[in-house]
C-alpha cells in the first residue's frame, strides 16, 4: 500500500479520532499557535465517556475547557508551562504544575518517565513524499509523536510548511482530521514607556554580530524595536515573534556572523500573527528544531556573542530570580531562562541578561525586594545571574559579594523604594551601618 493510500484510509472526523482516548490515558497537546483546537474540542466532548485522563502540555492558546470544575474526575491537566488559560485551574488545585526546564521535557518521553498514550497535533498537508510539517510549533511535539502509542493529526491547509527538523512521515500518524481554518494568533501587546526604557538599557549591551535569544513579553518586544542600528545580528532562541520580520527585511538580522547555523534563524516555535505565519512559510532563513536542541546550554554556548534576554517577577538583594510564581501560586514556568542564561554565560563574548521593570502593580511595589515572597520559586540562582537591567540602569552581579550585589541592585531599583531596601540590607549585614548607596 502506498503512503497516499494509507493516508486516505486514516482520514476521519475529530469525534471518531478521539475515540482513541480512553480512561486513564495521558494525552500530549501541541502548544502555542500550533494548538490543534479542533481536536481539543473533540477531546472535551469525550468527557462523559472517560475518567482520569491526564492532559499534558506547555503554553497553549484558546480555551482550555478541560480544566473547568465540571470536568473534575474526567480530566486532570499537568502544565509544564502555564498560560493564561490554565492559571486559575492550577491556582485552585484543579490542575497541576511541573517545574522543569524546557530542554529536559523530551527526555521524559524517551526514557519512559512520562509515557504518552495519545498526541494531538496540528500539521501541514503532506508533500509528494508523504511528509507533513509541524509548521509554527516543533517544540516537544515532534519527539512526543515519535514516542506515543497514538498520533492524531489535524491536517490544516493553513499551517505553513517550515524548514529544519519539522517533518514527520504520514505513516507515523494514526488518524487524520483535515481542516481549513486560521491558526490561533498571539499578537504583541501594547508597549509602555517603561518597557522601552528597559529595552534601551538592554540594547546598550548588545554588540554588533550578536546572536539573540528573546522570550515572551513587552521587554523582549521593545528590545527588538531598539536594535535597528545594529549590524549582522543573528537569532538562536526557543521562540520568536512578529518583531523579527522588519529586522530581517532590513538586514539587521542576517545571521552573517553566527558561529552556529550561519545565516539561519533557529527556533523551536513562533508566537505571533498571520503575518509571521506567512513570513516563515517555506522560508529557508528559518530553521526549526526540537526544544531539547535549541535550549541545550551546550548548543547555545556554541554561538559566539550569545545574548540571552529573560525577565523576572522578583529578584532579591542577593540576586535570586523568581520568574515562575507569585509566591506559592504558579504563574508561568521555568521556560528556557536557565538554559539560555547558562548557555550565554559559556559563550565567547556572551551576555546573560535578566531584564525587568523596577516596579509592579502600577508602581505600588518594587520588583527588587529584600527577600523573595514566601513560597516563591527560584528559577535562576544567584550564582547564575550576570546582568540585571531595569529602566534605572544596569547591575553586574557575577562574582560579586552580597554587599556588592546589594549596592548594585539598590542603585537600579525604583528610587522610592531604595531607602527601604538599604535599611533591610543594613539589618541583614549585607551593607555596613549608615552606608550611603550611590544613586
Amino acid at each position: 500500500m502506498s503512503w497516499w493510500e494509507e493516508y486516505n484510509r486514516k482520514r476521519t472526523t475529530a469525534a471518531q479520532a478521539l475515540q482513541a482516548v480512553h480512561s486513564g490515558a495521558r494525552v500530549w497537546i501541541q502548544s502555542g499557535c500550533g494548538t490543534p483546537s479542533v481536536l481539543v474540542d473533540a477531546l472535551v466532548a469525550r468527557a462523559p465517556d472517560v475518567c482520569e485522563v491526564e492532559i499534558v502540555h506547555m503554553k497553549t492558546l484558546g480555551e482550555a475547557a478541560y480544566t473547568r470544575p465540571e470536568y473534575k474526575g474526567r480530566f486532570r491537566h499537568r502544565s509544564l508551562f502555564l498560560g493564561a488559560n490554565v492559571r486559575e485551574a492550577v491556582a485552585e488545585g484543579r490542575a497541576d504544575y511541573t517545574p522543569i526546564l524546557l530542554s529536559e521535557i523530551e527526555n521524559l518521553f524517551e526514557t519512559g518517565a512520562m509515557p504518552l498514550d495519545v498526541v494531538l497535533m496540528q500539521v501541514s498537508p503532506p508533500d509528494p513524499h508523504g511528509f507533513v510539517s509541524l509548521g509554527t510549533t516543533v517544540d516537544c511535539t515532534l519527539t512526543a509523536a515519535r514516542h506515543a502509542s497514538v498520533v492524531i493529526a489535524e491536517v490544516n491547509d493553513r499551517m505553513p510548511r517550515t524548514h529544519g527538523d519539522t517533518f514527520l512521515h504520514a505513516s507515523v500518524i494514526s488518524s487524520v482530521v483535515e481542516t481549513s481554518r486560521p491558526l490561533l494568533e498571539l499578537p504583541t501587546g501594547p508597549l509602555s514607556e517603561t518597557h522601552r526604557r528597559v529595552a534601551r538599557n538592554v540594547a546598550s549591551l548588545i554588540p554588533d554580530g550578536a546572536t539573540l535569544q528573546t522570550g515572551i513579553g513587552g521587554i523582549p518586544e521593545a528590545v527588538l524595536e531598539c536594535i535597528q542600528d545594529k549590524h549582522d545580528l543573528g537569532i538562536h532562541t526557543e521562540m520568536c515573534s512578529d518583531g523579527v520580520i522588519e529586522l530581517m527585511e532590513s538586514g539587521v538580522i542576517n545571521g552573517e556572523r553566527k558561529t552556529l547555523h550561519r545565516g539561519k534563524v533557529v527556533a523551536a516555535f513562533v508566537l505571533g500573527t498571520q503575518r509571521l505565519f506567512d513570513f516563515i512559510r517555506e522560508n529557508p532563513g528559518f530553521e526549526f528544531h526540537p526544544i531539547r536542541y535549541t535550549n541545550d546550554p551546550c548548543v547555545v554556548a556554541r554561538n559566539d556573542r550569545m545574548v540571552a534576554i529573560n525577565s523576572a517577577i522578583q529578584i532579591d538583594l542577593t540576586g535570586q530570580v523568581c520568574a515562575d510564581s507569585m509566591g506559592t501560586t504558579p504563574y508561568s514556568g521555568f521556560g528556557g531562562q536557565l538554559d539560555f542564561i547558562r548557555g550565554a554565560a559559556r559563550s565567547r563574548g556572551g551576555v546573560p541578561i535578566i531584564a525587568l521593570p523596577s516596579t509592579a502593580r502600577h508602581g505600588k511595589v518594587s520588583r527588587i525586594v529584600p527577600v523573595l515572597e514566601p513560597g516563591a520559586g527560584v528559577v535562576t540562582s544567584r550564582a547564575d545571574v550576570h546582568y540585571v537591567v531595569t529602566e534605572h540602569g544596569i547591575a553586574w552581579l557575577h562574582g560579586k559579594t552580597l554587599r556588592e550585589r546589594g549596592e548594585a541592585l539598590i542603585a537600579i531599583a525604583e528610587p522610592r523604594f531604595q531607602q527601604e531596601l538599604e535599611d533591610f540590607a543594613v539589618r541583614a549585614h549585607y551593607l555596613e551601618h549608615g552606608r550611603t548607596v550611590a544613586a
